[in-house]
């Protein structure tokens, strides 16, 4: 997104300063404020401020000695809080005199809207504060206190961690390094480390105006760390609705740090995403909805976001499409995503079952729910659905590859319409999925998560399921090569294996070598021997969402597939034994 493009600017006088002020979108509607970090100017929010600016009056400024803001003389005490205080109100003054604001702060933007949001001279400017990557300085030096006073083992392992990573806090107060740091090989460094260790597209961003930046910022630290760290106020609430997004692999700030966050701002909704430091370059779409959600409620008169489920505060938002969804683990899948505030695309060959998904999704909290028809073994199906998912809803941040059919008999029972049946399903719906679903998510570059269910089938041996389980182990090892391939994109990829499921999979599997009749016999009593060990398909949902959250690798459900993994791994040969006992179907 070409920085800030379209947008109509003006300058704002105050304090000795004039900041340069962005503006997109209809200036009739909410208006919502960013406020950029260290060592970045507002360009840090143009992927964010554009899909957000078709909802909403999108703000952003230069802060004072960033961008194409003028820096204060001297330096030296031009950066305190107070001062910034001064900045903010008069931007807000100026883009929204009538109406209070919405807030979103990133790095110090966050840390100095802490600041906005907590003192009575801001009160009924703000209308909600979304916070990222910048805690309040009274709240971490409070957070200090608690645990110096109290050294636990835990407080002191606590301390000790952040310690670490605030690393670079010292380093910025001292004289004279830093600016000729930044002026010199860090600045001329700093996009390929960022591209590297964040993660962040290299698509023109930062800017040229880095070095004097990074520069002039350092005393935002100087001015205020040692100061608010050593005499917190204790009337630092927030006065307005806080949203928290927490990166989960963020390299500067513990999530420890905002533990006790509720008894400074208790009308608090928690929101947590795998990613580093600098989300909004490398996350804006999903920032783009958690703010226009958390404003939107604000504006509708609620005090914060709906949280309906466990893993609201990861999925809330999220665009997550699940084949196979119109029954068994696939409709419980759907479903345990819409209670975590999730968008669901229920996708099935059965339209109808679709639909049943997606409005029963609507119900359990989805945040939107949509029904998809198709075969997943039709690529040109998939492609359809795939480029119209794209157009209409965007990049899937979850991809559920569980459509599946079951197919028994001995191997020289199975015919070759048999295997192409079983592979085109099994295996060629999880590649299509994988490669055109998975495709986009690698090419938008802001990560994402894919999960295949195969079924510990993959690991243990049958004479009775030679093409279901060569099919299902081959969707394992599709899955571990594909794991590998976009580790370094940021994408997860997940194998789960369940075990005997009560599913509507047993009634409809095909049985190769019997006629008509005798198929249904065995479809019979093989639904009786599943019901009867009745293990329901929404723990293996939940065991979904567990293996997204904590990015696991290869997940077996249920007890005998969790055995089986075991045996496979290290006693092969017992399984290779109970692969030639004939099975009860």
């Amino acid at each position: 997104m070409t920085a800030w493009s379209g947008a109509r600017e003006r300058r704002v006088r105050t304090g000795g300063v004039e900041l340069c002020v962005a503006e997109l979108g209809d200036p009739g509607r909410p208006t919502v404020v960013l406020v950029h970090g260290y060592p970045d100017s507002k360009e840090v929010w143009s992927g964010v401020a554009h899909r957000l600016a078709g909802r909403f009056h999108v703000v952003a400024y230069d802060v004072r000695g960033h961008g194409r803001s003028t820096a204060p003389r001297p330096l030296r005490g031009g950066f305190t809080l107070e001062k910034l205080t001064d900045d903010f109100l008069a931007v807000v003054d100026a883009v929204s005199p009538d109406r209070p604001v919405h807030l979103v702060g990133h790095d110090w933007g966050s840390v100095q809207s802490w600041e906005f949001v907590t003192v009575g001279r801001a009160a009924g400017r703000i209308a909600s504060f979304t916070s990222m990557s910048g805690p309040s300085l009274d709240h971490f030096g409070h957070w200090i206190g608690r645990r110096v006073k109290r050294p636990t083992p835990r407080r002191v392992g606590q301390l000790l961690g952040q310690g670490a990573k605030s690393w670079y806090v010292y380093l910025l107060h001292t004289p004279v390094l830093p600016e000729r740091a930044w002026r010199g090989p860090l600045g001329k460094a700093w996009p390929r480390i960022l591209e590297r260790l964040e993660k962040v597209p290299a698509d023109g961003y930062p800017t040229s105006s880095l070095p004097s930046d990074a520069a002039h910022g350092a005393w935002l630290y100087r001015d205020n760390v040692r100061r608010r760290l050593r005499s917190p106020r204790a009337d630092a609430y927030a006065h307005a609705p806080v949203q928290l997004i927490t990166p989960l692999d963020d390299r500067f700030l513990s999530q420890r740090l905002s533990e006790d966050l509720e008894q400074w701002a208790p009308r608090l909704t928690r929101r947590t995403l795998p990613a580093g430091h600098w989300v909004p370059r490398n996350r804006p779409d999903q920032l783009a909805v958690w703010i226009s959600d958390f404003v939107t409620s604000v504006e509708a008169g609620r005090a914060e976001v709906p949280a309906p489920g466990r893993h609201a505060d990861r999925f809330g938002g999220q665009l997550v499409l699940v084949t196979g969804a119109g029954s068994g683990i696939g409709r419980a899948t759907a479903l345990a995503f819409a209670e975590a505030g999730a968008r669901v695309l229920a996708v099935d060959r059965d339209a109808e079952a679709a639909a049943r998904t997606a409005a029963e999704a609507r119900r359990r909290g989805a945040a939107a729910a949509w029904a998809e028809t198709a075969d997943v073994s039709d690529e040109r199906a998939m492609e359809k659905l795939a480029g119209r998912v794209t157009t209409e809803h965007g990049v899937v941040d979850v991809l559920v590859n569980n459509a599946g059919i079951g197919l028994g008999g001995s191997f020289f029972d199975t015919t070759t319409e048999d295997w192409k049946k079983v592979l085109d399903v099994n295996l060629w719906g999880v590649i299509h999925g994988c490669r055109l679903f998975g495709g986009r998510m690698a090419e938008r570059g802001q990560g994402g998560h894919i999960v295949n269910v195969a079924s510990a089938a993959a690991f243990q041996p049958s004479r009775a399921l030679p093409a279901y389980s060569t099919s299902k182990a081959a969707v394992l090892m599709l899955s571990e090569c594909l794991r590998a391939e976009l580790a370094g994109r940021g994408i997860g990829v997940s194998a789960v294996c369940p075990g005997f499921v009560n599913t509507a999979i047993t009634s409809t599997a095909r049985f190769a070598g019997v006629d008509a009749e005798e198929e249904r016999r065995l479809q019979k009593r093989a639904a009786r021997l599943y019901g009867l060990r009745n293990y329901p398909p929404e723990k293996v949902a939940a065991a979904i969402l567990r293996a997204v959250v904590r990015d696991e690798a290869v997940v077996p459900v249920t007890p005998e597939a969790r055995t089986a993994y075991v045996l496979s791994r290290w006693m092969p040969g017992a399984l290779r034994r109970i692969a030639r006992v004939k099975p009860p179907v």
